[in-house]
């Protein structure tokens, strides 16, 4: 079973996001946006796929049960089997799978307590 297949994001907090956009726009050329910076790139098969780069403010619960500055987003091939997998091997689900146009997403904690972010992506949606 295929697990996790890809970077699909990393999210941080910082006090001030628009601030820190600005900053690796002008300094290392980052196409920013109200998100932070999506990454095109293809796969070795040639498929699209991105990964996003958003500073979040320092107050920001989507974070949360992790007190964790930032958050890792993977890219996995079937969400509803990789958790259900996941639960079994005893790593802590988060709440309920969320689905959008553009894909799929559920969280678990780390051994360390760090929030991640899993996502089945429908990269056709960004095109």
């Amino acid at each position: 079973m295929k697990r996790v297949t890809g970077l699909g994001g990393f999210f941080f907090k910082t006090e001030d996001p628009d601030k820190i956009k600005q900053w690796y726009k002008d300094r290392l050329g980052l196409d920013t946006d109200q998100y932070g910076c999506t990454f095109w790139w293809k796969d070795k098969e040639g498929n699209d796929g991105t990964t996003q780069w958003s500073p979040m403010k320092n107050d920001t619960t989507y974070f949360e049960p992790s007190t964790s500055s930032f958050m890792m987003n993977f890219r996995v091939h079937n969400l509803v089997e990789l958790l259900d997998v996941l639960k079994a091997e005893g790593v802590t689900v988060i709440g309920e799978i969320e689905e959008y146009s553009y894909g799929k997403f559920g969280w678990v904690l780390d051994p360390d307590g760090n929030k991640l972010e899993l996502w089945e992506p429908k990269d056709e949606a960004f095109k």
